[in-house]
């Protein structure tokens, strides 16, 4: 039986949190809207529009919703296009893990076109069996559609995966959906990723190891 090991994408095989919240408070600042660290990283790990709705609140459209949310993330990616920053020891990881055999995914909050960027022009697509982005889903995390659907997309049974997650509610979203969650510290203290679910916590990706995937399994 095939196991594998699903990736979420900001904080964990990307660094994304200074441009993340760089770009949010970019277009924050165009609404009058100051945006504080408490309040990015409450929000880190949701999707986008999730994000808009809660900082915007609730009387915001969804046509204004969807025009901050491109806004952002165009912002984002014009940040990140020429110098993608990897997290030490991602592609040391996903590699390991590739070569030892375990099938490999992509679950992310974040939009297609950043999924797209990363992957190319961090050369890591070819590693990858399958990708889910926040769009291709109904419920963000921490509903745990997004791991679901990366799974069933790979090929692999919910009980034949590890979740790589960095935040809270990343991890709450791999419970959720039956799988186990190895929680990357990083965005949050590894504290709080193991009150979320964590069975283990790591401090390194590269401590990620085959060895370590087997015996979450």
């Amino acid at each position: 039986m095939a196991r594998g090991v699903i990736f979420d994408m900001d904080g964990v095989l990307v660094d994304s949190g200074p441009p993340h919240k760089e770009s949010w408070r970019a277009v924050a600042r165009q609404y009058g809207i100051d945006l504080t660290d408490e309040a990015f990283e409450r929000t880190f790990g949701m999707s986008s529009r999730e994000i808009v709705r809660k900082i915007w609140g609730p009387q915001i459209t969804d046509e204004e919703v969807r025009q901050i949310d491109d806004e952002k993330e165009r912002i984002y990616r014009d940040l990140i296009r020429n110098n993608v920053p990897l997290s030490p020891g991602a592609r040391e990881t996903v590699a390991r893990l590739a070569q030892a055999g375990y099938v490999l995914a992509v679950g992310t909050s974040g939009p297609p076109e950043n999924l797209e960027l990363v992957l190319e022009a961090a050369g890591l697509g070819p590693y990858f069996a399958a990708t889910v982005n926040g769009l291709e889903v109904s419920h963000g995390k921490p509903a745990p559609d997004i791991f679901l659907t990366a799974a069933e997309r790979a090929g692999l049974a919910t009980q034949d995966c590890v979740v790589i997650e960095d935040a809270p509610v990343g991890i709450q979203a791999a419970c959720a959906a039956g799988m186990k969650a190895i929680g990357y510290v990083g965005t949050h203290p590894a504290e709080r990723l193991r009150n979320a679910g964590a069975v283990r916590v790591v401090e390194h990706l590269t401590d990620i190891t085959p060895e370590l995937v087997t015996k979450v399994l």
